[in-house]
């Protein structure tokens, strides 16, 4: 059996590498080390936003620069046809498959996660997203498009889940003081994974090219490999928090906040309360509005200002020669690159600042502000002005992200952290919704605003018209969530039992353990920059395709 003293040591049989009761953390340790670790995860599986940067050289992969295109070629022939080159819509439906995967995968194994720990889930997520790549690659070699699919889609697919919600429960544990910033810190990875990983591969293709192959499956293989060291280093560096414990000196304020329990609600109870749903709608259709904007931004821009990006005020989108339509469409990169850069700045800023004014209020402001911004980008953009386009979109991007960083706190106040992991693994659930419901609705507006003869640069006004709708429903969900009823939570020896294995360790109070609230000492300094250092290169290539706009 395994016992757990009060300076936080354990004792009795040794545990497997991979046991929960492995990476209790014991005196001595530092909080601040947990955060770089969910970073080298959420790094790389990250790079699911940067997976376009692949399309058009597999499109590619037969006829090269003259890609050998099959006309009456139907989707089940193009899956295992050996002579034909891929449709980039079809290449795209890796999109969908991330997406799904990634919820379905979350919600599925969430309570598995709760039960096993953050080191085994980390593992083997970095095992199914870089067993994805290495399965993609050969799939890629052999030309069979259902391999890529399987591999790269749907093992990658089960690997974001489990990587994307592996420090959740326990970044909530190690800082109940700073709940929100401490999600924020990890899930900023995230959206920042494609910012290291889009010009990596860049890098890698360019080297591996050849005149008869685009060099992606080396680049696969490679990629793979880098990503498995990084995710491996991350899971062995999880450490979860001993019983009941608290930060040295750090007490609960005083003044109770209503909106923020400390009880704990059981997984098998949580989706049977109304305020999982409020919330699942809130992340639903906050989420759905933002993945409009990220979807038809790099048109959007190209579209609406057309030659003004190049110094032609007056000539519109269709009059563009194709070498000024290929100019403007770097400049179009540059700006996806910079939105990007905001989705991943605001997963920081209003997660932290949630700390403050609270997770309800933080998202008020999220409808509020968004309803606003939305209504007037179609003005803005009938004025010509790029600077309040560009600054209203990537306001609306840092809330988009923010909005992802912030519900994990969230459903810490609401249901508790016990199960939070879980929880929030099944909330993905709306995010696996919202990646079906944005782009249809975005692109099926677009098409019929084009077939009644509406001109681009105003296709995209009603649009935004109804993705602010969609917010206002948001802003009425969220109004609607209030604290759960006393009856909805465990009792405290339910809790007791759950937090530690065995009667001994079960009956510890709690503490600090011996372990303090933590700082940038030599070895949390030296793992901040190991995640940093990269993170940093990603911005400053960001930055600097970023600038062509203005």
């Amino acid at each position: 059996m395994t016992t757990i003293g009060s300076a936080g040591t354990v004792s009795g049989n040794r545990p497997g590498i991979f046991e929960r009761e492995r990476i209790i953390a014991t005196a001595g340790f530092n909080r601040w080390l947990v955060p770089p670790a969910a970073l080298c995860i959420h790094l790389c599986i990250g790079m699911a936003y940067g997976f376009s940067v692949f399309w058009l050289p597999l499109s590619r992969m037969i006829g090269g620069n003259a890609p050998k295109v099959c006309a009456d070629m139907t989707i089940f022939t193009e899956l295992f046809t050996t002579t034909c080159d891929w449709r980039v819509a079809s290449l795209g439906w890796m999109y969908t498959l991330f997406f799904v995967l990634l919820g379905v995968s979350a919600a599925i194994w969430g309570g598995w996660l709760e039960r096993v720990g953050p080191r085994k889930a980390g593992f083997v997520s970095a095992l199914c997203w870089c067993g994805g790549l290495v399965l993609g690659a050969l799939g890629v070699y052999t030309h069979q498009l259902w391999l890529l699919w399987i591999g790269c889609g749907v093992i990658g697919g089960i690997g974001l889940g489990l990587g994307y919600i592996s420090p959740v429960s326990t970044l909530v544990k190690w800082f109940p003081d700073r709940r929100g910033m401490a999600t924020g810190m990890a899930i900023m990875g995230f959206g920042g994974g494609a910012m290291i990983g889009a010009p990596l591969a860049n890098l890698l293709l360019t080297y591996f090219k050849t005149p008869t192959n685009p060099g992606v499956w080396e680049t696969f293989l490679v990629m793979g490999l880098i990503y498995f060291v990084f995710m491996t280093i991350g899971a062995f560096s999880y450490r979860i928090t001993p019983p009941n414990w608290a930060p040295a000196g750090w007490t609960p304020p005083v003044k109770a906040d209503a909106m923020i329990t400390n009880g704990h609600v059981h997984l098998r109870h949580a989706h049977q309360t109304r305020q999982f749903w409020l919330i699942w709608g809130v992340l639903c259709l906050n989420v759905s509005a933002g993945i409009g904007v990220i979807g038809m931004a790099s048109p959007m821009l190209q579209e609406i200002f057309a030659g003004a990006l190049i110094g032609l005020p007056n000539v519109p989108f269709a009059s563009l020669t194709p070498e000024q339509k290929t100019a403007i469409a770097a400049i179009a990169a540059g700006f996806t690159g910079l939105i990007s850069l905001f989705n991943i700045g605001g997963r920081f800023f209003w997660a932290s600042l949630s700390d403050k004014i609270g997770r309800k209020n933080t998202y008020y402001a999220f409808f509020i502000i968004g309803i606003v911004l939305y209504a007037l980008v179609p003005t803005f953009a009938a004025m010509g002005s790029k600077v309040l386009f560009v600054a209203a979109l990537c306001i609306i991007l840092s809330m988009y992200g923010g909005g992802f960083a912030t519900i994990p706190a969230y459903l810490a106040d609401i249901f508790g952290t016990q199960f939070v992991g879980a929880i929030h693994g099944r909330l993905l659930t709306a995010w696996a919704t919202a990646g079906i419901i944005g782009p249809v609705v975005v692109n099926y507006i677009r098409e019929f605003q084009i077939s009644a003869g509406v001109p681009q640069a105003r296709v995209y006004d009603f649009t935004m018209y109804i993705l602010a709708g969609m917010l206002v429903l948001g802003l009425i969900c969220n109004f609607l969530i209030r604290p759960l009823p006393v009856e909805r939570f465990m009792k405290p020896e339910e809790v007791a039992k759950l937090q530690a294995k065995g009667a001994a360790a079960a009956t510890v109070s709690g503490g600090a353990y011996g372990i303090g609230k933590g700082g940038l000492d030599a070895t949390a300094a030296a793992f901040w920059a190991f995640v940093g250092i990269p993170l940093a290169w990603g911005i400053w290539i960001t930055l600097q395709n970023a600038v062509r706009i203005f």
